[in-house]
């Protein structure tokens, strides 16, 4: 493989950066909204499972669209962020944003699936002999949908690194900002002689993704064995 440019291990480095961010700041919320839906009987259930799977159906566009109203100076979020001198558009936070928005359904998807998939005779089993709701989940909950969880969190991280549409909307396509490695793959697939470029980038971008899956993988089979 010829050797990358500054700039194109400057935008891996930057994918990495963005996907990691996203998975790990979105898994506290995944993991809420996912109990609810799998272990709980709140009413409304179908509306908010329809709000958490909107941006797999919605163009990625449109979702950065809806995110750029929101979080742009006249936008409901980012006017208040505006009062603490926080800036979400046109930078890494806005990446990290769009990245955790696109992956977050299949987070919560991987994790609910775990969760319905528990005996609920062992949480009740906990919970007559004395433990309390944090314990039960800690002890019986987490352990037995662990590897759900980490399902759930390799196709979300796998999903950001080639996460396009609403990176662009929100945060643009500023060198060594916010341009990631589709961006980067964009830029080189729309000047001439770039194509070489641009599959250089592609090949990375496979083999990144395919680790991601194969570490997941064996990480999963680990917890298996346990």
């Amino acid at each position: 493989m010829f050797p990358l440019s500054p700039d194109d291990l400057l935008a891996v480095k930057l994918s990495l950066q963005v996907a990691a961010a996203a998975t790990l700041l979105s898994l506290p919320a995944g993991f809420a909204a996912a109990y609810i839906l799998a272990l709980t009987n709140l009413r409304g259930k179908a509306v908010l499972e329809g709000l958490i799977n909107l941006p797999l159906v919605l163009p990625p566009v449109v979702t950065g669209y809806f995110l750029l109203l929101l979080f742009g100076r006249n936008g409901w979020l980012g006017s208040l962020l505006g009062i603490f001198d926080i800036r979400i558009i046109f930078t890494l936070r806005g990446a990290v944003i769009a990245s955790a928005v696109v992956g977050f359904p299949l987070l919560v998807r991987a994790i609910r699936v775990g969760m319905e998939s528990i005996d609920r005779q062992y949480m009740q089993a906990a919970r007559t002999l004395g433990a309390g709701w944090w314990d039960t989940l800690f002890t019986v909950t987490v352990p037995l949908c662990g590897r759900a969880v980490l399902a759930g969190m390799t196709l979300m991280f796998a999903r950001s690194l080639g996460e396009f549409g609403a990176t662009i909307v929100l945060a643009g396509n500023i060198p060594g900002i916010t341009r990631t490695i589709p961006l980067a793959i964009y830029d080189y697939t729309s000047s001439p002689g770039g194509d070489s470029m641009a599959l250089r980038l592609c090949l990375v971008s496979v083999a990144l993704s395919f680790a991601v899956l194969l570490i997941g993988e064996a990480a999963n089979r680990s917890l298996a064995r346990r």
